[in-house]
């Protein structure tokens, strides 16, 4: 079993000609509210991938919808909280380019105690997966903790900030980073080569295995002496909210099934490609069945 301690977000998608530059006021030509943050997503990307996964999470009362969603999908929501705390959103910007920008508010993500820790961790057993990102309070106990009752702990340092680079990251198993968050963590220029990325994270934590997403430019994986590359599949971008999400989710889902790093690697990049073409967040995860039929009808090489 898979437990994700993530957050659970109301996203707030305006669609827009480009993003609002500072002091421009820009009309948006559609809107709508959705399920998102990067916990929920990974999770439900995770469910429609057909992996086994449980959410750790915190809403609040009103919006009990968003835990139903997740359950209908497949996710086990036991450990999702209702509370009187305001939900985590955000406001989401795509533009005609398919790019975005997000600005979020924890909300309830940001309110998990030493009770709630403990009560979720007490379920677990050793040789469980812990996924966590960085949209929820807690994280240093969470990966401590996690690590030292047994759990492979796998973490999506996203948001990325200064906060990540006193973590315990050499408790993590399993390590997914963006171009940003690695050269960031590993102390290199963001124009680095994926090479020196891979290679000053490998210094960095060298007993971590790394997925380093490129978006269109692919992703890699670094570990136990390997290194591998995966190509994307060529698309064109509509919206690219998620995306990384549901990398992450068909990934550990292969995973799960214990299939080898090539193949993870393939699913996932297909998944993911298949997202970007669709508008949203969570609506734009798509099920293993498309992806499977994606995979044999226009092949992504290895």
């Amino acid at each position: 079993m898979l437990h994700n301690f993530g957050s659970i977000n109301l996203d707030h998608f305006y669609r827009v000609s480009h993003l609002v530059r500072p002091g421009e006021t820009l009309a948006s030509r559609d809107y709508r509210v959705g399920l998102g943050g990067k916990g929920a997503n990974q999770s439900l990307a995770m469910a429609r991938a057909g992996g086994r996964v449980s959410h750790w999470g915190r809403l609040h009362r009103q919006d009990a919808w968003a835990r139903e969603l997740l359950g209908q999908a497949g996710v086990d929501v036991a450990g999702i909280s209702l509370v009187e705390m305001p939900s985590g959103h955000a406001i989401i910007q795509v533009d005609d380019q398919g790019e975005n920008a997000i600005l979020l508010f924890p909300g309830a993500n940001h309110g998990f105690d030493e009770a709630d820790l403990e009560t979720r961790l007490s379920s677990t057993r050793p040789g469980d997966w812990l996924l966590a990102q960085n949209e929820t309070n807690a994280l240093p106990q969470v990966l401590e903790q996690a690590a030292e009752r047994g759990l492979h702990v796998a973490f999506n340092p996203a948001p990325m900030g200064a906060e990540v680079m006193s973590l315990p990251l050499e408790r993590c198993a399993l390590l997914f980073v963006n171009r940003g968050e690695a050269a960031w963590l590993a102390g290199v220029d963001e124009a680095a080569t994926p090479e020196a990325l891979l290679e000053g994270l490998g210094r960095r934590l060298p007993q971590t295995d790394t997925v380093l997403t490129l978006g269109g430019d692919g992703a890699w994986f670094q570990g136990g002496g390997e290194r591998r590359f995966q190509p994307a599949l060529a698309v064109t971008p509509r919206d690219t909210t998620a995306a990384g999400d549901t990398f992450i989710g068909y990934y550990l889902t292969a995973l799960q099934e214990g299939q080898p790093v090539a193949d993870c690697l393939t699913l996932a990049a297909t998944a993911a490609a298949l997202g970007v073409q669709v508008d949203g967040a969570a609506e734009s995860i798509p099920h293993r069945d498309e992806v499977e039929r994606a995979m044999r009808d226009a092949p992504i090489a290895r």
